[in-house]
């Protein structure tokens, strides 16, 4: 017992419905390596700024972008936002030590 129509114009039409799908699968399997490439590609922030646990959690440390030690819940800053950070007492990570890059003494 067949699941596919018996005559030839259904089963044509039935492979052009499969064809079109293969090409839109196709095309966001694309889509997604180009975006993970381009994640991959990307280079790091100069400088961010590590947040605490929880909702609206406060800034925890500096780091120097690309630190390895950095955690998730980080965000990208600018060398002025980094720089005030510090100012506002969040400590300078230890291993990335941004107070030195920042030259603050």
């Amino acid at each position: 017992m067949s699941y596919l129509p018996s005559d030839l114009p259904r089963l044509r039409t039935l492979r052009t419905w499969r064809a079109m799908w293969v090409e839109r699968i196709d095309a966001v399997e694309q889509r997604e390596e180009e975006r993970q490439q381009g994640e991959e590609r990307r280079p790091p922030p100069d400088w961010i700024i590590e947040l605490g646990i929880g909702v609206g959690a406060r800034p925890i440390e500096v780091h120097v972008g690309g630190c390895y030690a950095a955690g998730k819940r980080h965000h990208a800053v600018t060398r002025e936002r980094a720089l005030a950070a510090l100012d506002d007492g969040i400590r300078a990570h230890i291993h990335c030590p941004p107070d030195i890059e920042l030259g603050v003494l």
